[in-house]
């Protein structure tokens, strides 16, 4: 990587993290408006890409869904899957996705495709929505410990991609699935489990300083090789999207960095599955 294209990320990154841990810190609107945000910009390269295909997705109608999605978890994230109002919105979504394709897409404009796109990729960016579920966890001991456990899935997130990355430059030299991505290396992704392995029960021991939803090592190390997996497999499914319409970022939002999707690719995995492990692995 080239020291000018370096420069470039960190300082994209260095406002974007900050906005981020504020956020996260405060929690419940203001995290949930900077979900929205990131749902509506995500939905929105996927439908970009979506249309350079056969399927013409309603995009304004899904944004726009996305971000209602995000903002009805927000109206209750401690209920978490108990709130209502996301699967409502969804349903909604797809109802009047229906009826707006019949006028504005036609026989001859694939409605089907169209619909079908439209839901699935509102859908799929929502799935930012379970930060919201991870920050307000029931029992949690304020703003720090509900930001300390958000951060669990980001950090891993983050330090499978790191491992994979050093690991695959060391000694990659078996292509993984070179059909989907070529630089992607069966001693990246192992060295990816290993690491994130070891940072997840690291992390374990850092959440022993609160009272509640405390892993042990062992299962923040099982949350690591989680996260590993799930990480990559999310990473791999946009490099599949990616290389099947033919570009190589999802979009140019972020200089250095690619698109919105590009950013979110594996948090769309891991923050779900995250959130499942803390409800019903970890529990109190």
């Amino acid at each position: 990587m080239a020291a000018s294209e370096t420069r470039t990320r960190v300082l994209v990154a260095i406002p974007g993290i900050i906005v981020a841990l504020g956020a996260i810190y405060a929690g419940r609107w203001v995290l949930a408006a900077l979900l929205a945000l990131c749902a509506a910009l995500t939905a929105r390269e996927l439908f970009v890409m979506a249309a350079r295909k056969a399927p013409r997705p309603l995009a304004a109608l899904g944004m726009a869904g996305a971000a209602a999605i995000v903002l009805g978890a927000g109206a209750a994230p401690a209920a978490g899957l108990d709130n209502p109002l996301p699967a409502g919105i969804l349903i909604l979504l797809t109802l009047v996705a229906c009826a707006a394709a019949i006028w504005s897409r036609g026989v001859e404009g694939e409605p089907l495709l169209s619909v079908a796109v439209t839901v699935f990729g509102a859908g799929y960016a929502a799935l930012l929505a379970f930060g919201l579920y991870l920050r307000h966890l029931p029992q949690v001991d304020g703003a720090l410990h509900g930001s300390a456990i958000l951060f669990a899935p980001v950090l891993l997130t983050w330090a499978s991609d790191s491992f994979a990355y050093f690991g695959g430059r060391a000694m990659g030299k078996h292509k993984l699935i070179p059909r989907v991505s070529l630089g992607k290396t069966v001693e990246g992704a192992l060295s990816a489990v290993v690491g994130t392995v070891a940072v997840g029960a690291a992390y374990a021991l850092f959440l022993a300083r609160f009272v509640t939803w405390v892993p042990t090592p062992l299962e923040g190390a099982a949350l690591g090789l989680l996260m590993s997996v799930a990480a990559q497999v999310g990473d791999l499914a946009e490099s599949a999207w990616k290389r099947d319409v033919g570009v190589k970022d999802s979009g140019t939002l972020l200089p250095g960095h690619g698109g919105a999707l590009d950013r979110f690719d594996s948090l769309l995995f891991t923050l779900p599955l995250g959130y499942a492990f803390f409800r019903f692995v970890v529990g109190y």
